[in-house]
C-alpha cells in the first residue's frame, strides 16, 4: 500500500495524521515522488556517517512529509526528532525551513 492510500484511509476513519507514525518499513519500501527540501548540519564533514541535524520535506502523492532533528540534541544524537504530514505545501515548507533556520541560530 502506497503512503498516500494509508494517510487517506488514516484520515478517513477521524484519526490526526499530522503527527502519526508509519507502519515499520512503509517509509523504506517507497521513494518519494519529490524530495522538496532538505537541509543538515554536519560541522564535522561529509564522510561523518553519523547523526546530525537536519529539515527535510518529501511528497508522496498529495501528501508532505516534513522531518527532522533539532540541534539541540547535539552532533551525533538520535533524540529530538521531529515529523509532520499535511496535505500542504507551503506549510509542509515553512514548517521545515523554520525548523532548520531556528536550529541553526541556535
Amino acid at each position: 500500500m502506497k503512503i498516500s492510500d494509508w494517510l487517506d484511509e488514516k484520515e478517513e476513519d477521524g484519526v490526526d495524521v499530522s503527527q502519526i507514525e508509519l507502519p515499520t518499513n512503509m517509509d523504506f519500501d517507497e521513494n518519494p515522488d519529490e524530495i522538496l527540501f532538505f537541509k543538515e548540519i554536519k560541522p564535522c564533514g561529509f564522510l561523518c556517517t553519523k547523526n546530525h541535524p537536519f529539515s527535510k520535506v518529501e511528497r508522496f502523492g498529495h501528501w508532505y512529509y516534513c522531518k527532522g532533528q533539532d540541534k539541540k540534541a547535539g552532533i551525533h544524537s538520535s533524540k529530538m526528532k521531529w515529523r509532520l504530514f499535511t496535505k500542504n505545501k507551503d506549510t509542509a515548507l515553512q514548517v521545515a525551513k523554520t525548523h532548520i533556520e531556528s536550529v541553526t541560530q541556535g
